[in-house]
């Protein structure tokens, strides 16, 4: 079984994936991570993010690995474990850039559907279930108001004891949405047979909830789930 979770920055789709895939013992797959280790990497070598064949041939001469680890999913580049250094803004931030450049979308495509083959996963991202995954068993597009994004990431970045600046988050969300949503290649969009379920006002736990018992009534009968 493929359930296929798209939506834009911050609605909080990699938190609710984790759990529905831990709730039905199926794969996890955070393709966003996938974007995000590439972009750390341009960081890290000194690529210029707004040239895209350097920043193709970089993921060509690479390795990125998702792996389930007793603590969750951990993130490698090459081998090394980057997941705790993909969560800033500034990568945040290349990995739009980088997601929206043809020849890397092409080589992640190929990655992402090898990894779809594992079995029964849940994957997230901002093509999944119109590009990625088209013939998913279900899809689910997550969502919220800029307003509530930008005061979640603010939380979390404040949580974790960084600087943050809410006003310049709500900016950073709205322009990354636009790129999103107006990039040529596998742009983000509502697919038409995905179920919109919007976030603002609901805890983690409410909106697991509901796509758990979407998940369900679609596969009743199948034995999956």
């Amino acid at each position: 079984m493929k359930i296929a979770i798209d939506g834009p920055a911050g609605a909080g789709k990699s938190t609710v994936a984790q759990q529905i895939a831990s709730e039905l013992n199926f794969v996890y797959i955070d393709t966003g991570a996938m974007y995000r280790a590439l972009a750390w990497a341009t960081l890290q070598q000194g690529v210029p993010v707004d040239n895209q064949q350097e920043v193709s041939a970089l993921l060509t001469s690479a390795r990125i690995e998702l792996r389930r680890e007793e603590d969750g999913q951990h993130v490698y580049w090459n081998d090394q474990d980057i997941t705790s250094l993909i969560r800033t803004q500034e990568v945040s931030n290349h990995a739009s850039i980088v997601a929206s450049y043809g020849d890397v979308r092409a080589q992640m495509l190929v990655l992402q559907r090898m990894m779809a083959e594992s079995g029964n996963v849940v994957m997230d991202g901002r093509d999944i279930g119109t590009h990625v995954l088209p013939n998913a068993d279900v899809k689910i597009f997550l969502t919220a108001s800029v307003d509530e994004r930008a005061q979640r990431r603010y939380a979390e970045l404040i949580g974790k004891g960084n600087e943050a600046d809410l006003e310049q988050l709500k900016q950073e969300i709205a322009e990354r949405d636009k790129r999103d949503s107006e990039r040529e290649v596998a742009p983000l969009r509502q697919a038409d047979d995905a179920v919109l379920v919007d976030t603002t006002g609901l805890s983690i736990d409410q909106v697991v909830d509901k796509i758990l018992t979407i998940c369900k009534q679609a596969g009743e009968g199948s034995g999956i789930v």
